[in-house]
């Protein structure tokens, strides 16, 4: 058992995309008992707030208590600020500190497993592992497999394996899933095995875990789940296989509460899921469409290797030649596609590359190379404008809007236009691929694209807190994103460094 001195130690555990709507229905079950203790005890609701307004940088803003508005990353493909280029961004290239990194110096040790979009920290007491068993663990361009000290890599792959392998497949077979879904539920049981290894070499104040497989789960066999399988659908083994997950993290779960002698405990998601769909090529249609974004005039002179492959080529073939580039190559291609196809000198809005939320930004003088839009007044009008039109998008289909909710940054953030993010952020109607929509100026067109998934993220996560420092409250209001890395310093008896945004939490 880990004792404790001045300060019960703090227990984070992360569950990766863990959906609040997931875990109160199967807590309400009695599938996940332990998560269920940590409710009842303490205090739970669900994240919210506009850090939550995309998916990407979620867990930056949570683990550090940064925003966006400041450490400026919304999507894993950003605009290059002062270009119209486009630059692949992970969370490594933001500058938003852990939590945790305030704790150096400060007679205090901590164990870090596995913190989404974080770098190791030299100067830290204790060990820190990062990308052993992550989502995007898988993607060698970002992610490497480490840890500080460095030889607690070299132990945890001899003992347990050099990392800790899921990648999602959208185009897979059943019995392919099959496997995905066994692999999973022993890669959770073995990332278990792991924490509480090092949760034995020393006693720390603070623990921090993230399991990532329920992430992986959720998309890949969102298909299966009872809601949204076809009508009269029988139950088959993958029907229930991403409660299973979540059971065997809730499982593993428990077995580490047991190695701590009455901490604190917190148990956090980053985001939630939905049935959704790629429809963000909508955006670009819509300000193509309506008059934003301007297409360069046609050229057949041009000799550039990709205008000659789109005069000569079907899209059928270009799109098949993408996928034998790498990722580097095939994003190149994306950025070039995007800055030679606008007339910048007549766009006053136009749309960023992106898969679900679409990003649209304006045209800024000062802020674009070939800006046309004022800044102040003109600036907002066409911000205003641009906002009113997507609601009176409709849904043909359904007769109903196509467009949830459009998020204006200045609001939401309170801020200027920004340097680095979109100036609105657009959520499609979730539940279907909507090849067409329509506006009463307009019919707005889309194919289904390459990557084509039915599951995307909501804007809730989950978050609960118990132990002898937290009042019982039960369920409480929506949680803002910003106040949880208060709070876990303040559990530690840290003081909150002026960086952080929010507020510790009343408790």
């Amino acid at each position: 058992m880990t004792p404790y001195k001045e300060h019960p130690p703090l227990v984070i555990i992360g569950i990766d995309a863990g959906d609040p709507v997931f875990i109160e229905e199967w807590v309400d079950q009695g599938h996940l008992p332990n998560i269920s203790s940590v409710m009842k005890t303490g205090l739970w609701g669900r994240t919210a707030g506009p850090e939550l307004v995309t998916e990407h940088g979620v867990w930056i803003s949570l683990l550090s208590g940064i925003s966006r508005s400041r450490h400026g990353y919304y999507y894993f493909r950003q605009l290059i600020p002062g270009t119209y280029d486009l630059k692949s961004v992970t969370g490594l290239d933001i500058d938003a500190p852990p939590l945790w990194s305030h704790l150096i110096g400060r007679n205090k040790k901590t164990l870090v497993i596995d913190a989404a979009d974080t770098r190791l920290y030299k100067g830290l007491a204790g060990i820190q592992i990062a990308n052993w068993a992550t989502h995007h663990n898988w993607d060698p361009y970002h992610f490497v497999t480490a840890s500080e000290p460095p030889s607690v890599m070299d132990e945890i792959s001899k003992e347990y394996g050099q990392k800790l392998l899921t990648v999602e497949n959208h185009h897979s077979t059943f019995e392919e899933d099959v496997e995905i879904y066994r692999k999973l539920l022993i890669n959770v049981r073995i990332k278990g095995e792991m924490c509480r290894y090092l949760i034995n070499r020393d006693k720390f104040d603070l623990s921090l875990m993230i399991f990532a497989e329920s992430h992986a789960a959720n998309h890949q066999f969102w298909k299966y789940h009872p809601k949204n399988r076809d009508i009269g659908e029988e139950d088959c083994e993958l029907t229930y296989a991403i409660r299973d997950v979540y059971k065997a993290i809730d499982t593993e779960i428990g077995l580490i509460l047991k190695q701590y002698d009455n901490p604190n405990i917190s148990i956090v998601s980053s985001v939630g899921m939905e049935d959704d769909f790629p429809n963000a090529a909508l955006g670009e249609a819509f300000c193509r469409q309506l008059g934003y974004q301007a297409s360069p005039e046609r050229s057949s002179n041009s000799f550039s290797p990709i205008d000659i492959a789109r005069r000569l080529l079907p899209e059928s073939v270009r799109i098949a030649l993408s996928k034998r580039m790498s990722r580097e190559k095939r994003e190149q291609l994306v950025s070039d596609i995007f800055r030679k196809g606008t007339d910048w000198d007549r766009t006053t809005a136009f749309s960023i590359p992106v898969s679900y939320t679409s990003f649209i930004r304006v045209n800024l003088k000062g802020r674009e190379p070939h800006g046309i839009v004022e800044p102040g007044s003109e600036y907002h009008a066409i911000v205003d404008r641009i906002v009113r039109e997507l609601y009176k998008l409709i849904d043909p289909a359904t007769g109903k809007p196509a467009v949830v909710s459009v998020n204006k940054t200045v609001e939401i953030f309170n801020c200027a236009p920004h340097e680095y993010l979109p100036d609105i952020f657009v959520e499609w109607k979730p539940g279907r691929f909507m090849e067409l929509v329509r506006h009463p100026d307009a019919e707005l067109r889309q194919k289904k694209p390459e990557f084509f998934r039915r599951s995307d993220h909501s804007s809730h996560g989950f978050f609960a807190l118990s132990g002898p420092s937290v009042k019982k409250c039960g369920k409480i209001d929506d949680i803002e994103v910003l106040d949880i890395a208060p709070t876990f310093l303040s559990l530690l008896g840290e003081p909150i460094p002026a960086v952080m945004a929010g507020n510790k939490l009343n408790i």
